[in-house]
């Protein structure tokens, strides 16, 4: 996949040398300040990473933009807000927008291939390995794939909402050595950048430590994504075991160099399946069960499986194998799930125990509620 696995250095240190990497450009780096896409400005981020793949490291772009680039063809005087004009942006830019990559890469003699992604793609499971399975071969045939949501059909219920979510959730997929975030502010700062005495924040070793610091300035007005959905994706990305590059475009080129520019996040956790990734971050949950204490506390803290006996109620319609959310008697979701039964099925299982329901409804009604390898833990908050 390249020259040094990322995985036998640290830190930045593993920049240089990253066999895979994916870069998030987001739309207030690709357009003019009227919010028309500036094709100097994407040659710009063209070339810092077309300087990686002669580096030897493949390249995978999750590119915004595409609704950018049809506000000027449509006469729009800015990003439209509702939805299906946003649609419609989106169907005229995307098109514009890859044109505009396809010449700039090939003047590095480099291919790129579109491939636009909704978040049902995360969450069936054929769709995600068929996903995982074209970027491979992509990567494989020396192209540089070019994501982006696929907004002219996406709804709002199935939207990522924006793509430095998307970013981190690609990065997994393509098992990513790194994740690096192009953005319009250099790096994460103690405080809004413009305020005096914000300092630069060089390195965040975990999360935890940049608790509390103000995150809620607005993003762009061409773009969707501010700092806190750009903290979101970082979550996802270092707690799945792969590390994040945040800085500005300008300072890109510098930074997947490892120099010391923006921001670096350590990984915190382990690679995760593609699967239970799915599931923590992709799947749309259909419904809720309602645990007792004691189920909380062996689906929590001893890891067990969840049984009907500790569940007093059920709420959504799902059928077996959706994914649900398993919620603490306060309502506080505590874990998400696969659940093994259809809607209809569970009050008859609710408070009774495997031996009861095996009795009383036959085999087969004496197995888990949800199974511990289909489960993934959720941070209570409070």
């Amino acid at each position: 996949m390249g020259a040094v696995s990322a995985a036998a250095l640290s830190g930045r240190d593993q920049l240089p040398g990253a066999g895979r990497i994916v870069v998030k450009v987001g739309s207030s780096s690709l357009t003019s300040a009227d919010g028309h896409l500036d094709p100097q400005r994407l040659a710009a981020v063209v070339d810092l990473l077309a300087a990686r793949r002669a580096a030897g490291t493949q390249v995978v772009l999750v590119s915004s933009g595409a609704i950018a680039a049809g506000i000027g063809p449509l006469g729009l005087a800015a990003r439209p807000r509702d939805l299906a004009t946003q649609q419609a942006a989106a169907s005229v830019g995307q098109g514009l927008l890859v044109a505009h990559y396809t010449r700039a890469f090939a003047a590095h003699g480099l291919t790129v291939a579109q491939v636009l992604l909704t978040a049902e793609d995360t969450w069936r499971r054929g769709q995600y390995r068929n996903a995982h399975r074209a970027l491979t071969r992509l990567l494989d045939l020396g192209v540089v794939p070019i994501i982006n949501e696929n907004d002219a059909v996406a709804t709002d219920e199935i939207r990522f909402g924006d793509n430095d979510r998307l970013a981190a959730l690609v990065s997994h997929l393509v098992h990513a050595d790194a994740l690096a975030l192009l953005t319009d502010v250099d790096a994460l700062y103690t405080g809004p950048p413009s305020r005096a005495g914000s300092q630069r924040i060089a390195q965040v070793r975990g999360l935890s430590e940049i608790e509390g610091i103000d995150v809620t300035a607005r993003g762009s007005a061409v773009g969707t994504g501010g700092m806190l959905t750009k903290l979101e994706s970082v979550a996802i990305a270092t707690q799945s075991g792969i590390p994040v590059l945040l800085t500005s475009v300008a300072q890109g080129a510098a930074g997947l160099t490892g120099q010391d520019v923006g921001t670096w996040f350590d990984a915190t956790g382990r690679r995760r399946s593609i699967r239970l990734l799915w599931l923590a971050h992709a799947a749309r949950t259909r419904g809720r069960l309602v645990l007792d204490e004691g189920a909380v506390r062996a689906v929590v803290d001893r890891r067990t499986s969840l049984l009907p006996a500790g569940v007093t109620g059920v709420e959504g319609e799902f059928e077996a194998g959706d994914p649900v959310e398993l919620v603490d008697a306060a309502g506080a979701v505590v874990a998400r799930g696969l659940v093994a039964y259809d809607a209809q099925e569970v009050p008859q299982l609710l408070g009774r125990s495997t031996g009861e329901l095996r009795e009383a409804l036959g085999a087969g009604y004496d197995r888990e509620l949800v199974h511990r390898d289909d489960l993934v833990l959720v941070r209570r908050r409070g």
